[in-house]
């Protein structure tokens, strides 16, 4: 492929050679959001087109709002790598990618500059349009890939894409002391948690045991809906929340 219309009208086209065809006739129903978590933009979309990388992304936008379509939408982007959601692990065939210049936990962590998080905004408004797709299924990496990916974090304006249509999202419930669950508890309570997190679509285990997993798990749902404490203990406020975005669902 030497070349392609990009989808989105205001992309620059820059190809890769690393996708593929979309598996089991799958079409995109989710957006996945990432970091880059390199050192520059430029690094990162060189590294992204390499084919010695073995990955890429649909989309990467850069700090001043640039954005470069890498992977045409009807193809299969290779940004997700171990992941699932609802149970479905091939979530690079069911997916568009978006990486998103950000050097990332390692490098600093800056903030996402307003400019760029409107070139987001705008990106995921057009793809959503073009694929139906509904605001539950626009997610982090680290929704989909728990403990493996922790991108694009606790500093990324989810707030912001929602207040513009994009993404789902409720007013996270206040933290306060109180009773908790955390690693090591047992019981229906636990249960309760496990099922909540899996019916909202994370790839937990309903044991009844707060197990390593189930850390995990919390830590991530907190990182994406409740960012103020991340800390993989399932308080009342996390509980709150995530009672209040399981009511007020679609998907």
């Amino acid at each position: 492929m030497s070349g392609f219309l990009p989808d989105e009208p205001s992309a620059e086209v820059r190809v890769s050679p690393n996708f593929g065809p979309r598996r089991d006739t799958l079409r995109p129903d989710m957006i996945v959001l990432h970091y880059t978590g390199m050192a520059t933009g430029a690094g990162a979309e060189a590294w992204l087109c390499d084919p010695a990388s073995e990955v890429s992304s649909h989309y990467l936008v850069h700090e001043n709002g640039h954005i470069v379509q890498m992977v045409r939408e009807s193809d299969r982007a290779w940004h997700a790598g171990k992941s699932s959601w609802f149970g479905r692990a091939d979530i690079n065939s069911c997916s568009v990618g978006i990486e998103i210049v950000n050097p990332g936990h390692s490098l600093g962590y800056p903030g996402f500059p307003r400019r760029q998080i409107d070139a987001v905004i705008g990106l995921c408004t057009g793809i959503a349009e073009r694929h139906s797709i509904v605001s539950e299924r626009v997610l982090a990496h680290s929704d989909v890939a728990p403990g493996r990916k922790i991108d694009p974090g606790e500093k990324f304006p989810w707030r912001t894409l929602f207040e513009a249509g994009v993404g789902h999202l409720v007013a996270a419930a206040p933290v306060r002391r109180g009773p908790v669950l955390k690693a090591g508890d047992t019981g229906a309570d636990v249960e309760a948690l496990q099922s909540m997190l899996a019916l909202y679509g994370y790839g937990i285990e309903i044991s009844g045991t707060f197990d390593r997993l189930t850390e995990i798990v919390v830590e991530a749902f907190q990182r994406h809906f409740r960012p103020r404490l991340v800390n993989g203990i399932a308080d009342g406020s996390t509980l709150r929340t995530l009672q209040r975005l399981l009511g007020s669902a679609r998907s």
